[in-house]
C-alpha cells in the first residue's frame, strides 16, 4: 500500500492561511518518512486565539518560515499522481485549494480520501471517529493538532485498516470498504 497522509493547520478561520503543513509517506504498507513545514501564512502576524489555543502556533513561531509557495515547491512532487488521504479531507482539501489559488498557483492532479469515512466503515459502532479517539482505540501515538503528527496518525489508521481488511493496495482498501474518494 502506497498512499501520502496529508494534515494543514491554519492561522486563522480563513481556509488560505495554513501555518503548517505536514505529510506522511506510507510505502509498501509502512509510514516512512514524515515531513513537516511551518509556513509564514499571507496573514501574517494576524493569528485567530482560536486557532493559536487549538494547535499551539503563535506569529513568532512562524516568522522566520518560508511562505506557502515556497513549501508548494518541495511538497507538489510528493503528491503529484499520488494517492493522498486526510482525517476530514473536506478541511484540508479546502486548505489546500484555497492557497493554491490565492497564491495562483496550478492546482496538483492526484486523487483523495477521508480516513474519517474510511474508519467508519472499517470499525462501525464507535461514538467519535476523530483523530484522537481513533489513535487511543489502536494505541497510535498522537501529539494532536501539529500537521505532521497529525499526518502520520491518520497514515497509520489507513495502514491497519488495510491490514484488518487484507486490503494490499490503497485500491483494494477503498473497494473493500466500499469507499469513494475524489479527485
Amino acid at each position: 500500500m502506497n498512499l501520502i497522509a496529508l494534515d494543514f493547520e491554519t492561522a486563522t478561520d480563513q481556509p488560505d492561511s495554513p501555518c503548517e503543513m505536514g505529510l506522511a509517506i506510507v510505502h509498501n504498507g509502512e509510514v516512512g518518512e514524515v515531513r513537516n513545514w511551518l509556513i509564514k501564512p499571507r496573514q501574517w502576524p494576524h493569528f485567530s486565539p482560536f486557532t493559536i489555543a487549538v494547535h499551539g502556533i503563535r506569529p513568532e513561531h512562524v516568522a522566520h518560515s518560508p511562505g506557502f509557495a515556497e513549501v508548494w515547491e518541495d511538497a507538489m512532487p510528493m503528491m503529484q499522481g499520488n494517492m493522498v488521504v486526510a482525517h476530514n479531507a473536506a478541511f484540508d482539501m479546502n486548505v489546500l485549494r484555497s492557497t493554491l489559488l490565492r497564491h495562483r498557483l496550478p492546482l496538483p492532479s492526484f486523487d483523495y480520501f477521508c480516513s474519517v469515512s474510511l474508519c467508519r466503515r472499517v470499525w462501525p459502532g464507535h461514538t467519535g471517529y476523530g483523530l484522537g479517539p481513533m489513535c487511543q482505540m489502536h494505541g497510535i501515538h498522537l501529539a494532536h493538532h501539529r500537521a505532521g503528527n497529525d499526518a502520520e496518525a491518520a497514515a497509520q489508521l489507513v495502514v491497519r485498516a488495510g491490514r484488518r481488511l487484507q486490503a494490499g493496495t490503497v485500491w483494494e482498501l477503498l473497494a473493500t470498504a466500499k469507499l469513494k474518494h475524489g479527485t
